[in-house]
């Protein structure tokens, strides 16, 4: 008598079946993986290409995708992986300017005076107000996805470990220190909206 052990079965699919499974399973989530890449990358040009690689490795490796699963978890997971490659590749790597770009703008003759603003302020002058946002993006990497994965987007403590394969321990820790260092980033102005 030989042992079996039960494994994963790699399914092949059709051409056909792969464009239902990847229409059916995966399109309905683009909007979220949009939301959750802007919220790692802070830029929309970043963003849509996280979700855009992402969607092409899900097409990829559709074969190893268990058909009625949770499907979004598994792009988040994807995505997640995608962001912490780049993220470490570019980190690697010297700042790029482009001189021609920054030569014409201080050349050109409708340059206003008033043109050499702080880059920090001009950049995130549109997010000012907005305390939440603010103090959320300037969580850590690690504790900024714990909030985004279960307070935003609403998946439980197992689903999260296997999005960003930690374990579920660590995963309610990061999560309760995330929301202890967003409390006390937003002490004050809960208190200016009348909250105790």
């Amino acid at each position: 008598m030989t042992n079996q052990v039960d494994t994963p079965v790699k399914r092949s699919y059709s051409e056909a079946k792969k464009v239902q499974v990847f229409d059916g399973e995966f399109m309905p989530h683009v909007d979220s993986m949009y939301n959750f890449a802007y919220r790692l990358t802070f830029d929309e040009d970043d963003a849509k290409d996280l979700v855009q690689d992402t969607y092409m490795k899900a097409y990829r490796f559709i074969n190893s995708f268990q058909e009625g699963t949770n499907a979004k978890a598994w792009l988040y997971r994807i995505l997640k992986n995608s962001f912490i490659n780049d993220y470490r590749k570019k980190s690697k790597q010297p700042a790029k300017v482009d001189y021609q770009e920054v030569e014409q703008f201080y050349n050109s003759e409708d340059t206003p005076s008033s043109a050499t603003v702080d880059l920090r302020m001009e950049t995130t002058k549109d997010m000012i107000g907005d305390e939440i946002s603010n103090a959320l993006n300037s969580l850590a990497v690690d504790f900024r996805t714990v909030v985004i994965l279960c307070d935003l987007e609403g998946f439980t403590y197992e689903e999260m470990a296997k999005i960003l394969d930690i374990p579920i321990g660590t995963v309610r820790s990061r999560l309760h220190r995330a929301r202890n260092l967003l409390r006390e980033k937003l002490g004050t102005y809960a208190l200016s909206m009348g909250y105790n």
